[in-house]
């Protein structure tokens, strides 16, 4: 029991054993006290225990025509950060990293419309976001993170993936069927028509606390009370990505990566921008064996090594239809070394995508990179690197 906001349970159990539970309570200041999001904790030991998913599916009214004439803010950004910035926890709020999609929903006259961090409408991709409407009782701008739990309950970007480039009605509710998605609301920009990025951080959640009401879909993450040690330990033991630090005086800078807001993962992640691919062998001949990453540094795209583990079998299917349409016959890559340009198939550099790795090389490549997914919400003019 953590601060009436956070309970961990054991159950025990005959066919798989124990299980350590966390339930989160997401319930804002004045919504319901009994709301509670529960994930699995990660096993002592290596095991692979089976649950049920989180929340039941839930049918929602399709929301009234939106309008598309203005297009809503940019998401502010967060920048990579260490502990050791973070020594003064009193100036500090920590939350929670989900590892999902950021997005921008808006309610309007009881219409929600939702957009990606690159401005993409998702209102159609995601149709569990109109729950929104019900959470309040006034026209709001809100930032947040979908997200898709996995079989044991946590965020998953790779389950997320299913939901992902889907706008179809019968195929948006097939993949519904099977992977719900929930709305991670963390701030609130507007409200009544009223502007609030003036406004500092610990105004704007305070708000949020008031106008949210937590359920089904919708949650309302706490703010973690502790220090930052603390807080990834949290983290960690929960199975999530990291944490935000959060400057308390923050205000909101749509479109811009900022310092008072740090981004802290348990994972080295990378966005990357894809120039390219090299040809399978062995099983995967006739299919795509890897492909050419890089980074825009100035006006280059400067190549950071090449990727062939991580992909499912539907991922790799799907490749070689997706990269034909973009092929191009020069390297989009400022330089790219003899042993990898041989043989290489070239594309125009508009795909952005999301890989792990172990460390930077000393040549500046990523060292043992494993695929995690595409990011359609990213362009690749977001595309930094986020480590040294």
């Amino acid at each position: 029991w953590h601060e009436g906001r956070e309970v961990i349970v054991t159950l025990h159990g005959a066919n798989h054993g124990s299980n350590r539970y966390a339930l989160i309570h997401t319930g804002g200041r004045d919504g319901d006290a009994n709301n509670w999001l529960i994930h699995l904790m990660k096993p002592a030991r290596d095991q692979a225990p089976r649950t049920a998913r989180a929340d039941a599916r839930r049918r929602v009214t399709p929301s009234p025509k939106t309008d598309p004439s203005h297009s809503l803010p940019a998401p502010m950004l967060a920048s990579p950060g260490v502990e050791t910035e973070l020594a003064h926890t009193e100036d500090w709020a920590f939350e929670m990293k989900w590892d999902g999609i950021r997005a921008i929903a808006e309610v309007k006259d009881g219409a929600v419309r939702i957009a990606s961090r690159n401005g993409i409408d998702l209102t159609a991709t995601y149709p569990e976001v109109q729950e929104l409407a019900s959470s309040v009782n006034a026209d709001v701008i809100v930032d947040g993170e979908i997200v898709a739990l996995n079989r044991a309950g946590r965020p998953e970007f790779g389950v997320l993936q299913k939901r992902m480039n889907l706008s179809k009605p019968g195929e948006v509710e097939r993949a519904r069927a099977s992977v719900p998605v929930h709305f991670m609301v963390f701030d609130v920009l507007e409200l009544g028509g009223e502007r609030l990025t003036a406004r500092p951080y610990r105004e704007r959640r305070e708000i949020l606390e008031r106008t949210v009401r937590p359920g089904g879909a919708i949650q309302l993450p706490p703010v973690f009370e502790g220090d930052i040690s603390a807080a990834m330990e949290t983290s960690r033991e929960l199975g999530l990505e990291g944490v935000l630090a959060k400057r308390r005086d923050s205000k909101y800078s749509p479109g811009r990566r900022v310092r008072s807001w740090l981004k802290l993962k348990h994972q080295r992640t990378q966005e990357v921008v894809i120039g390219g691919w090299r040809p399978g062998s062995g099983s995967r001949a006739n299919r795509v064996g890897s492909l050419l990453m890089g980074i825009p540094t100035g006006d280059a795209l400067v190549y950071v090594g090449r990727v062939g583990s991580g992909f499912s079998e539907r991922e790799l299917d799907a490749l070689a239809p997706r990269l034909r349409k973009l092929e191009r016959k020069t390297s989009p890559f400022a330089a790219l070394p003899p042993a990898d340009a041989a043989d290489a198939h070239f594309v125009t550099p508009t795909l952005v995508g999301e890989v792990e790795f172990s460390e930077w090389t000393p040549t500046q490549k990523l060292r043992h990179p494993s695929w995690r997914g595409w990011r359609p919400d990213k362009s690749p003019a977001d595309v930094q690197r986020e480590a040294p």
